[in-house]
């Protein structure tokens, strides 16, 4: 078999899978820390196969397909594993079925990302909210926010399920996301707000060791909803003006 320099950012991909996998095995052993370090290893895999795509020159269908499936696993099966055995169990099949949601809706977006692939090359916008990123959500919540006394017990499993519905829905829709600039200073010229920003939550997330993650990334995805928002409120503004000077009465050739 030849060895094409395609098989380096594979192997990354690959790698992404097998931390997926392992922390589906930490998940069923009880050790859900361990578990978490896993899909945070799968994240940075999944960053690292992109770039040596890019770095190799070996950007490919395959490996694209090949990135989604894992993705599937890392940041699909196993946050919604994750969420189940820690939070969602004492619901029985109503907790199998709400947790799967979140993975459910991951892999349709997954789904859609590639039948709407039109090049590799980097886009300023995500069509929905990327998998990884509802996978972190869900991750920090499970691990740092739910165990922590933060939310009352009576209404844990209640929050649970708003926040994987909600999660699921804004992964299947068409809200833009921001695509986290690589780090250049040809990014930081093109979206300075947004680099910065970036900068900022990694220093945070690292200096609180995890605990700050579920806020960074809810911040990522109420930044994408408000935006939407204001974007909805833009279009019927300015559609109203539109209606209004096509009723304008000073237009009427029929006033005197």
């Amino acid at each position: 078999m030849r060895i094409t320099r395609s098989i380096i950012p594979n192997l990354f991909t690959l790698a992404n899978l097998f931390s997926g996998f392992s922390a589906i095995v930490s998940i069923s052993e009880g050790d859900m820390q361990r578990a978490g370090m896993f899909i945070v290893f799968a994240g940075l895999f999944d960053v690292l196969d992109g770039a040596m795509a890019r770095l190799t020159r070996s950007t490919s269908e395959l490996g694209v397909e090949l990135d989604s499936l894992c993705d599937a696993v890392s940041f699909g099966v196993a946050p919604s594993f994750l969420l189940y055995s820690t939070i969602l169990h004492v619901l029985g099949q109503t907790g199998v079925l709400i947790a799967s949601l979140s993975a459910l809706a991951g892999v349709y977006r997954l789904a859609r990302f590639n039948v709407q692939l039109s090049g590799f090359e980097d886009k300023l916008y995500f069509s929905g909210m990327p998998i990884p990123s509802g996978a972190l959500i869900l991750v920090s919540y499970g691990l740092f926010i739910a165990p922590s006394g933060l939310i009352p017990p009576d209404y844990v499993l209640l929050f649970t399920t708003i926040l994987v519905i909600i999660v699921a829905l804004v992964m299947i829709s068409t809200i833009k996301f921001d695509n986290i600039p690589k780090p250049s200073i040809s990014a930081f010229r093109e979206r300075p707000f947004i680099f910065i920003m970036g900068i900022i939550s990694f220093v945070v997330t690292i200096y609180t060791k995890g605990e700050a993650l579920f806020y960074v990334m809810c911040g990522y995805l109420l930044l994408g909803v408000a935006r939407a928002g204001f974007g909805l409120i833009g279009q019927k503004v300015h559609s109203d003006e539109e209606r209004d000077t096509l009723e304008d009465p000073d237009d009427n050739p029929f006033d005197l």
